[in-house]
């Protein structure tokens, strides 16, 4: 037998990678890749100028979590300490790689990072439900951020069962 008799066998089908890191563990060529993604979906697609860079990527608290495939990240966000809770942010999907469940799948994982710690977020408006789906709920009122409508949402921390 050879390779051209049962093509679908010799290589194995690429399948996106889940990693997690600290600032401190990413290396140059994942911190690029990452960056280079945040910047084409939120500062050239969604045509918002701001500094993405903001000095909280780098905290000691911050877990950056991502997807990848051949070097290629295709999915990512970070989750940070914020005042006594966890905040999710920086969420996003390359265009490429939308509608294979990766952000929700990102979601879970940082929930599982998060553990019975309260969360929250501030979501895109028309993600809202997206959101609910993973104990999400708003918890203000909607605002504008770069031009885009956004609700600040929570994920209270378990209540011990009674």
């Amino acid at each position: 037998m050879t390779g051209a008799e049962y093509p679908g066998r010799v290589h194995p089908e690429p399948h996106d990678e889940l990693r997690t890191a600290s600032f401190r563990d990413l290396d140059t060529t994942t911190l690029y890749a990452i960056l280079r993604l945040r910047s084409e979906v939120f500062v050239v697609e969604q045509e918002c100028a701001y500094a993405d860079i903001d000095g909280r990527d780098t905290e000691p608290g911050t877990r950056h979590v991502w997807f990848e495939r051949d070097g290629e990240v295709r999915a990512y966000l970070r989750v940070l300490r914020e005042d006594g809770h966890e905040r999710l942010g920086r969420v996003v999907t390359a265009k490429t790689a939308r509608g294979a469940g990766l952000a929700g799948r990102l979601i879970t994982e940082a929930l599982e990072i998060i553990g019975n710690r309260p969360s929250v977020l501030d979501a895109q408006f028309h993600l809202t439900g997206f959101y609910a789906r993973y104990g999400y709920e708003p918890s203000g009122p909607e605002f504008l951020e770069d031009g885009i409508p956004h609700i600040p949402m929570i994920k209270p921390a378990p209540q011990p069962a009674r």
